[in-house]
């Protein structure tokens, strides 16, 4: 296995790279600390894929199987609230491998952090600080205060690199942390659909992704123009899962695309708001 590779970009941010894990991380303060931070963040990011792989066969398990790693413990814990409905600790890897390695950045003289995962993103505010991010399948961004209860944001939807159950372009989730937000961003886009709808090209996730976790779960490779109410329709079923879960407290907010429509539940913080189709 080819060793982690760190690079600071011209901008000042630093990437993170190993395997199929590609960071990005941005840090301010002082500018020891912000060195300090990225040290850090490099030295716990080199083992981390090491450390998933080892136990990868209980991470692509829809079974509550034990698991001992700090990283793989997190990402089960992001899936739990989801259960008993089909769903493996790989829905929560982005945001969890975010999180990881955000948590050892903080330090005396640091004011804000961000490790953005594939645009699953895990967050550091301290007070006065803000974080805004752009939006997918939209012109809108968010943005995130320090005394708003969101240290996470993460996208699903059967366009990304991800394999989707449902049709969702983007479903963008707000939540206390990262792998939250990334398990449940994953389930809410699964909920999108339009079963049965002929203009939705479904195949195995195996035959997609020999190694998927999905097995021979219907994954969607494309989808057809829609017309307004068969969208409308669609993000409904999708609604009904982020109201479940933002009463139940695993989420602040969700905002559900697929063109031409688009829904906002909870705390979506999105500016400029663009013109919903559903309320």
């Amino acid at each position: 296995m080819m060793a982690a590779e760190a690079r600071r970009l011209p901008d000042g941010r630093l990437h993170l790279h190993h395997g199929p894990m590609d960071l990005i991380l941005g840090a301010d303060g002082t500018s020891e600390a912000v060195e300090a931070a990225f040290t850090a963040a490099t030295a716990r990011f080199a083992p981390l894929l090491e450390e998933l792989v080892a136990e990868l066969p209980a991470l692509r398990s829809a079974a509550s199987l034990p698991l001992h790693g700090a990283t793989a413990r997190r990402m089960a814990q992001a899936v739990a609230p989801h259960r008993p409905g089909f769903i493996t600790p790989m829905a929560a890897v982005a945001g969890a491998v975010a999180e990881t390695v955000l948590d050892v950045m903080p330090r005396p003289g640091l004011t804000r952090a961000h490790v953005n995962n594939g645009g699953d993103i895990a967050l550091y505010l301290t007070p006065g600080t803000r974080y805004s991010a752009a939006i997918a399948g939209s012109e809108a961004r968010v943005t995130i205060q320090h005394a708003d209860p969101v240290r996470g944001i993460a996208t699903s939807g059967w366009r990304g690199r991800s394999q989707s159950l449902g049709i969702a372009d983007a479903v963008t989730v707000l939540a206390a942390s990262a792998a939250a937000a990334d398990a449940a961003a994953t389930m809410i886009a699964n909920a999108v659909d339009l079963p049965g709808h002929p203009g939705i090209t479904r195949l195995p996730a195996r035959q997609v992704k020999h190694d998927s976790d999905l097995g021979d779960l219907p994954v969607t490779i494309g989808v057809a123009p829609l017309t307004r109410d068969e969208a409308e329709t669609a993000l409904a079923r999708g609604a009904v899962v982020a109201r479940r879960l933002i009463n139940s407290e695993v989420i602040a907010g969700a905002a559900l695309f697929l063109h031409p429509c688009l829904q906002t539940l909870g705390q979506p913080l999105l500016a400029p708001m663009p013109e919903p189709c559903l309320g």
